[in-house]
């Protein structure tokens, strides 16, 4: 029984291979954006961007729009949590911490989305589920690494990224708790217009700097253009399939290939020096991700394989 409601359809997982890869890489090309450009006025512009081509996407596709009546105080409360508080700690949190690599922090969001999900979905905390929250925050762990100095020197900083990961867990909580009748398109593009208003208001107060992406010199210009376009059309909608139709665990769990493919792209584009340590997150990563996702069959043929 608890197999089969870890099952997930063939065409989830190769959508979330693809938005490992594409959402991984965003963290490298987000350094780029971000040497130029202020954090809020960055996530500005990501936000309009993504809710706009959103919105047209799913006007051309013929899919619904409207809100229904009853749904709004569901749908600002999940993108309160999922987009908004989100973008705000995470961005806040990165600006005091002394190394960009303890984003990762952000990424323990499985324990929480784990924990939420027993509290108020009832989710059942299975062997393979367990074994899985594991390894994959030892992988988190190792790839920390000796970030945990910096950590300590800002303990502000890591306490509003823990937050940005509770915030997002909590999001994910509360779509599967008491969703919203939209589509997938609609829904993800309602929840980036409701958090552009307020990102902006501090943008406005708090930041200076260029406004404008003509006012980047060309690389900083070409990473925007990706992280408008690909991370916040593509891979916010992705995330939001995901993470409909997948169990809570299955689908936090799976995202931790992200950080993994943010450090190994920041060796290959940034030309970031590459360490044992994360070497080994990487095949603890994997061998969370296939323990969850893999039907128990499959994972037991590859044991016995291997042994």
């Amino acid at each position: 029984m608890n197999a089969a409601h870890d099952r997930v359809p063939r065409s989830i997982l190769v959508l979330l291979a693809v938005l490992a890869l594409a959402w991984g890489f965003n963290w490298t090309v987000s350094k780029t954006v971000l040497s130029e450009m202020q954090p809020f006025y960055f996530r500005a512009w990501c936000l309009s961007v993504g809710s706009i081509g959103l919105f047209a996407i799913a006007r051309i596709g013929g899919h619904r729009i409207r809100v229904p009546a009853g749904d709004w105080g569901r749908l600002i409360v999940i993108g309160a949590f999922n987009v908004l508080l989100w973008n705000v700690t995470a961005t806040y949190g990165l600006k005091m911490l002394a190394s960009g690599r303890a984003v990762i922090l952000a990424y323990t969001f499985p324990i929480w989305g784990v924990l939420l999900s027993m509290w108020l979905l009832k989710d059942p905390l299975t062997r393979r589920r367990l074994t899985g929250l594991v390894l994959g925050m030892a992988g988190m762990a190792l790839l920390l690494g000796d970030e945990f100095a910096a950590v300590g020197r800002s303990p502000l900083g890591a306490l509003l990224l823990i937050a940005s990961a509770v915030s997002w867990a909590l999001g994910l909580v509360i779509m599967k708790r008491w969703p919203v009748d939209l589509p997938t398109t609609s829904f993800t593009a309602w929840q980036m217009a409701i958090s552009f208003g307020p990102i902006l208001i501090l943008a406005l107060l708090f930041e200076d700097g260029p406004i404008s992406p003509l006012a980047l010199t060309i690389w900083p210009l070409l990473a925007l253009v990706y992280c408008m376009f690909v991370a916040s059309i593509f891979c916010y909608w992705a995330w939001m399939k995901i993470a409909t139709v997948a169990p809570v665990s299955v689908s936090t769990i799976g995202m931790l290939m992200n950080p993994v493919v943010g450090v190994f792209s920041g060796v290959v584009v940034l030309g970031e020096e590459p360490r044992w340590s994360d070497f080994a997150a990487l095949v603890l990563v994997i061998a969370a991700v296939a323990v969850v996702l893999l039907p128990p069959r499959q994972v037991a043929a590859k044991v016995s394989i291997g042994s």
